[in-house]
């Protein structure tokens, strides 16, 4: 996804821990899992374990070893555990009717790395891409405690529609997606008008697409980025309705990229996803 190895490393770390803070629980170890060719320099092989580290220091956990295997192409990633209340773990098939959806990190990940890799993505939408995939959901994840949260899932390679799909078929609802109050990266829409949208956002829209109703009033690139697979993606939380604005406002307080409500649960329809 980026060209600079510790930055790499950074972005499969905060990937990799996303699932512990999605279940309501804290990372405790991490051990590296590598792919990477014994040909290539060992120098950037020590950049992306060391941008992992640091990621894993954040978080709080530890760094105990791992496993490295001789591979034509580098790969690298965690293998995470962590320390739930048996009695607050969070799964993504418990969303209430009733419930507001809120969304911690904006969306455009896929659409923005083929940008970057097409060669015409600007240093200051670069950069911002970066912060985003580099961001810990730990910092959302702490106002978890405190509110009446039913149900929460990471946004990752199915995409927004995708991962709200899931929520919806697990909880046995149907979930609004309001299009408008979605969060995107700055220059998202203007990448996506231009075709930058990867395969695998219509390989997303053509797994789900006839559980999903969309609004003739939704232009076409916003239905591609809500389609578009996340890359280290934020988080999609339903909490009780009296509760959604307290909640962003503590999200954004401890540190979350963004904290807005983007949706609600209702009772199951024709379709598990509706799009306005």
């Amino acid at each position: 996804m980026v060209d600079d190895p510790y930055t790499y490393g950074q972005v499969a770390a905060a990937n990799s821990l996303s699932d512990i803070y999605a279940m309501g629980g804290t990372p405790i170890v991490a051990m590296n899992i590598v792919c990477y060719p014994s040909c290539n320099s060992m120098d950037v092989l020590s950049e992306i374990l060391r941008g992992g580290m640091d990621k894993v220091k954040e978080s709080g956990a530890l760094l105990v070893g791992g496993h490295t295997v001789d591979d034509k192409e580098p790969k690298y990633g965690l293998s995470v555990s962590g320390l739930v209340d048996p009695n607050k773990v969070l799964t993504n098939a418990d969303a209430r009717v009733g419930d507001k959806l809120i969304i911690t990190k904006p969306l455009g990940m896929g659409i923005l790395n083929n940008a970057y890799r097409g060669g015409i993505l600007n240093d200051e939408t670069e950069k911002n891409l970066i912060e985003v995939m580099t961001h810990l959901n730990k910092y959302a994840a702490l106002s978890f405690d405190d509110y009446d949260i039913s149900s929460v899932t990471d946004i990752t390679g199915f995409g927004l529609l995708g991962h709200a799909f899931e929520m919806a078929k697990g909880s046995g609802t149907s979930l609004i997606i309001d299009s408008k109050n979605v969060p995107i990266i700055p220059k998202t829409d203007e990448m996506a008008k231009m075709g930058m949208v990867p395969a695998g956002a219509y390989n997303n829209m053509g797994y789900i697409q006839d559980n999903v109703e969309v609004s003739e009033d939704v232009e076409e690139y916003m239905e591609d980025i809500l389609y578009d697979p996340q890359t280290s993606g934020g988080l999609l939380v339903a909490v009780k309705p009296e509760q959604a604005e307290d909640l962003c406002a503590d999200m954004l307080k401890n540190g979350s990229l963004v904290a807005v409500v983007v949706g609600e649960v209702i009772e199951k329809k024709d379709n598990y996803i509706y799009v306005k």
